[in-house]
């Protein structure tokens, strides 16, 4: 864990640690990494939908997405950045489901972090892509 931060500032993720739930979620374990890098009362907003609100809702909805899918790869990332305690990542992921149709969905993820967890978070992404082909 880093070192609480001086009065007046606000608590921020090391790199490593960044890189570690970056690694976490391009090995797959998508819902692992909610579990073990989110904050229990955690939130979680795709677009402008309403956001999801705690983390066993956070996992138990990722476990529901991969649940559906046959197979989801996730693209090593090349594109992130730590401003303070906002991460913002470029994730690019594959989706394929049971009847071999699937889509590629690149979003952004802007992140609040308090000290070495996800308090926050919302996805930006063109909804259009989410088209099975």
């Amino acid at each position: 864990r880093q070192a609480p931060a001086e009065k007046g500032e606000k608590p921020m993720p090391s790199r490593e640690r960044v890189e570690a739930f970056i690694a976490r979620v391009v090995s797959g374990a998508h819902d692992l990494a909610i579990e073990e890098f989110y904050t229990p009362d955690a939130t979680m907003q795709e677009n402008q939908n309403p956001p999801r609100i705690g983390r066993d809702t956070l996992v138990a909805q990722e476990r529901a997405v991969m649940g559906r899918a046959s197979r989801i790869v996730t693209h090593p990332v090349e594109t992130w950045l730590i401003d303070g305690d906002r991460v913002v990542i470029n994730w690019v992921f594959e989706f394929e489901f049971p009847d071999g149709r699937g889509f590629r969905m690149e979003e952004l993820a802007l992140q609040r972090w308090e000290g070495d967890r996800i308090a926050e978070e919302r996805f930006f992404y063109d909804p259009g892509q989410r088209v099975l082909k």
